[in-house]
């Protein structure tokens, strides 16, 4: 007999452990973190592969074969978990690129401090910063420099930082990426000693933003005038407006030095905005002509966030970042492959792209261990049952279980999404390892294409370019943005333990904030992208279908959102067409509702294609069926507000309507009995959640017991 997915995970639902008795959880309960717990024991031999989502695959047999080839009971979880885990993690190197940071954090420095003062935080998260490094300069005294070059590493560096320390995570994306990072991609990484920010005897940041220029930063007023009598540059800050805001500039963390974004004046010709290396303190405090003024406490973890300006302060020639985007002579003569000041300047600041990966993994970290803890408190606290002195967890509970489960598809599928993501970027995209020169490719933005016949030309290379940069910014917006999501259900899911920062959530939806505004704010960043999507992308729509679909078939969920992505994409065009003629404004307001409901869409789609394809690539017959059931959940949720347009345009039918809130119902039942396998899969560190009281299966009271 053929055995379906649903048939599978259902049976193993039936099979549950009896609870443990009220006294307390029992032996291997979340209690001993690391241990298996009571619902992940409960995984047995028949879970079997859920049906292919090519549609062309003998569904039937291949399920078949996924059910003689389950391992016996006993170890099917432990190989389930381990397999959602690689896949969770895949990428070059796993243990170096994930595995260095995972084990540090399990350390006692990165443990939850209380009763620190925010600037005694804020300078916690330096001395933070300085123990990375430390790591890393392990390996060679050179290692950050070429650590800074390594998309992965930098990203997985930020999702283990996220859930213990925001401020770091700040920090670490500054030093690390936009301001080593930037000295890496330019010419002067060549010629000048990094070793004072390679060995954090100087600290990098980064300053671009100013006061009254956040996402027009396009018009910054900042200026480097060259000084032609005496060589070198004056940097000055024109207007109160101009000051640059919110670097972490202060004297906390020891002497510093910026990467300053500033307009490049020659003979009082603009020649566009390039990046100028200053120094701005020492171990006596501030340089001169650099005025530092400490902004009041954010939300969130605290970094020491400034107000930065400059009164004509020297700069040597060699401050200059140069590159094939421009190089300036000591004459004064400026060459560059790129034909405008608005592509210098882009190329300039080229480390944003990365840095929107930071972020997404800073708070895509957090998502996980604020559901690794919910989940674990979720199968620990006990209520009343319906029978007299029955105590039940409350993850039995469909009201609360289901919660977690929404949030566990989404966690699944923002994490698949982050991995294609930075692979792309990394130029891993073949599979094969080969990693795209991307400062190279950005500088030659704009030359025109190869006329030999032989390889890519310069404007295919530029497209794909635009594209993944474009993703990344769709990747960026909608994983924070679902994060902080997460990271209040979450919360919420806990009651009033869920509040105490001990606890290890109630910081983490303020920290995530800090993301969906770093590196460009979310909406901001979606305007542009839907504006380029509009005409400049192309919806992969699905071949038309000659029988209707299955709503329990992950393939004909996805096909569906595709078609809801280019119903919002025909809206968007139909509205820029018809909006009014000689009114921008107007036209753009006409068509911004349809075209950001289209990058949403798509957004969920990119990440559905990548959770359907980690699924394909699982090797554990159980993490395949619980994959594709936690994907259905993940599709049926995203579905839910398309259903109108669905069955408008044909693509849905009545009963398929009425079918699909109970299979969400049905996906949601198979699922929810492997909870604790799911989120364990997202392997933080046991060291560190013996220490969260909640994860432990403890209480905040815990914390009055110690010394």
């Amino acid at each position: 007999m053929t055995v379906t997915t649903s048939e599978a995970l259902r049976t193993e639902a039936s099979r549950r452990v009896p609870p443990p008795p009220a006294g307390g959880p029992e032996p291997g309960s979340p209690s001993a973190p690391g241990a298996t717990t009571t619902a992940e024991r409960d995984v047995t031999q028949d879970a079997t592969q859920d049906v292919s989502h090519d549609a062309t695959r003998d569904a039937s047999s291949d399920v078949s074969r996924d059910a003689d080839a389950l391992p016996g009971a006993g170890t099917a979880t432990a190989d389930a978990r381990a397999d959602l885990t690689r896949l969770l993690f895949a990428g070059p190197d796993p243990d170096r690129t994930h595995g260095t940071w995972r084990r540090l954090l399990g350390g006692p420095a990165f443990t939850y401090r209380p009763g620190l003062a925010p600037a005694e935080r804020a300078a916690l998260s330096y001395e933070r910063l300085r123990l990375l490094n430390d790591v890393l300069t392990a390996e060679d005294p050179a290692a950050p420099a070429r650590f800074a070059a390594d998309p992965h590493r930098l990203a997985a560096l930020h999702e283990w930082i996220g859930p213990v320390d925001g401020g770091l995570t700040t920090l670490a994306s500054i030093h690390y990426n936009l301001f080593l990072g930037s000295l890496v991609d330019h010419d002067l990484a060549h010629d000048h000693d990094l070793s004072p920010f390679t060995a954090m005897r100087r600290v990098g940041t980064f300053l671009c933003t100013e006061l009254e220029h956040g996402n027009d930063v396009a018009a910054m007023e900042t200026v480097a005038v060259l000084d032609r009598e005496r060589g070198g540059f004056d940097l000055h800050t024109p207007t109160p407006g101009a000051a640059k805001f919110m670097p972490n500039t202060s004297l906390t963390g020891g002497p510093k030095t910026a990467v300053v974004a500033a307009r490049l004046l020659v003979d009082g010709e603009d020649q566009g905005i390039f990046l100028f290396l200053t120094p701005l303190s020492d171990e006596h405090g501030h340089l001169p002509g650099i005025r530092v003024r400490r902004l009041p406490d954010r939300t969130g973890t605290p970094v020491d966030h400034c107000l930065t300006s400059f009164t004509h302060v020297r700069l040597p020639h060699e401050a200059l970042l140069q590159g094939e985007h421009g190089r300036l002579t000591p004459e004064g003569s400026l060459t560059s492959v790129l034909g405008n000041r608005r592509k210098r300047f882009l190329r300039s600041i080229g480390r944003v792209t990365m840095g929107k990966l930071c972020m997404s993994a800073g708070t895509l970290g957090m998502a996980r261990a604020a559901l690794t803890i919910a989940v674990r408190h979720a199968h620990s606290r006990r209520i009343s049952g319906p029978r007299a002195g029955e105590r039940l967890p409350v993850a039995a509970h469909r009201s609360h279980h289901g919660r977690l489960l929404d949030a566990l598809a989404t966690a699944y599928a923002m994490t698949f999404l982050h991995r294609e993501v930075v692979d792309r970027f990394a130029g891993l995209g073949d599979g094969e390892g080969h990693r795209a020169d991307w400062a190279a490719g950005a500088a030659g933005a704009g030359r025109e294409d190869r006329a030999d016949g032989t390889g890519r030309g310069d404007r295919e290379d530029r497209e794909d370019r635009e594209e993944i940069e474009r993703l990344a910014a769709v990747a960026k917006g909608w994983i924070t943005w679902q994060a902080r999501d997460i990271a209040i259900e979450c919360r919420e899911r806990c009651g009033a333990q869920g509040l105490f920062p001990a606890n290890g959530i109630s910081d983490l939806p303020a920290n995530i904030e800090g993301g969906i505004t770093a590196e460009g704010d979310n909406l901001v960043i979606w305007v542009k992208a839907a504006s380029e999507m509009v005409f400049g992308h192309t919806v992969p729509l699905p071949p038309a279908r000659t029988a209707p679909g299955d709503v329990d078939d992950p393939a004909f969920l996805r096909d569906l959102l595709t078609h809801a992505e280019s119903l919002w994409q025909k809206r968007a065009r139909t509205a820029l067409r018809e909006g009014p003629s000689g009114d921008p404004t107007g036209r753009w307001n006409a068509t911004s509702t349809p075209a950001l409901e289209m990058v949403e869409a798509h957004a969920c789609r990119t990440a559905a294609d990548a959770f359907l394809a980690a699924a394909d690539r699982a090797t554990d017959p159980t993490a395949r069926a619980l994959l594709r059931a936690l994907c259905r959940v993940f599709l049926l949720r995203r579905l839910r507000e398309h259903t109108g347009d669905l069955l408008a345009e044909g693509l849905l039918t009545p009963d398929q309507v009425r079918a699909l809130p109970r299979a969400l119902d049905t996906a949601t039942a198979e699922a929810a009995p492997h909870l604790p396998t799911l989120a364990e899969a997202f392997d933080l560190p046991p060291d560190l959640l013996a220490t969260i009281p909640l994860a432990s299966g403890a209480g905040i009271t815990r914390t009055l017991e110690q010394p």
